[in-house]
């Protein structure tokens, strides 16, 4: 069963400056729910790999950040679907630990967990982290357009971008765009 790592907010749910706080702030992008349940029911595992730094913060906690979780699960589960996994760093930029993207260690905890190796799935994201992390892990880089993604696309166009074969990243409009074309076979994990 082929792996597809996903960010969370960006790429499943808005977005928002002010931190998604808990399940009235989680608001899926239209499409998201319905691509994840179909590229499951095509037989593709899928995790999701997220910063959650708001833990940290104290700007939620973790019933919050674990309802989100569940009603995620619980509407992609609705659509005849499921994810394999959720794993998220709790740390703030400043803590310095493993598992915050772009470090790698939210993919390592993925590939333990599920035991199964990450190394060519496809990572989809909205950031230059998200990139960051696939790339150094192995893994396929997407870039989706919503969330952080036309920002992030301005800077893969930049002369200063720190990701090695910048101009060879995929990019989707959105999550269900990025399910089209994988279910189509226009693009395919442990292919770059």
């Amino acid at each position: 069963m082929p792996l597809v790592l996903l960010d969370r907010d960006g790429v499943i749910n808005r977005d928002s400056d002010d931190y998604i706080r808990g399940p009235a702030d989680w608001e899926p992008i239209p499409g998201s729910i319905e691509a994840i349940a179909a590229l499951s029911k095509s037989g593709y595992q899928l995790a999701v790999v997220t910063n959650q730094s708001g833990l940290s913060r104290g700007y939620f906690g973790l019933d919050e950040l674990e309802a989100i979780h569940a009603e995620l699960c619980r509407q992609v589960e609705e659509q005849g679907g499921c994810l394999a996994g959720i794993f998220y760093c709790p740390h703030s930029p400043d803590q310095d630990c493993a598992c915050r993207k772009p470090a790698t260690g939210l993919l390592l905890a993925a590939e333990q967990a599920l035991g199964m190796s990450a190394k060519g799935a496809l990572f989809i994201g909205d950031s230059l982290k998200d990139l960051q992390a696939a790339r150094a892990h192995g893994c396929l880089p997407v870039l989706v357009r919503t969330g952080k993604g036309e920002a992030t696309l301005v800077s893969l166009q930049g002369a200063h971008v720190d990701l090695e074969n910048a101009d060879q990243v995929a990019v989707f409009d959105d999550l269900a765009a990025v399910a089209r074309a994988i279910i189509d076979g226009e693009l395919i994990p442990g292919m770059s």
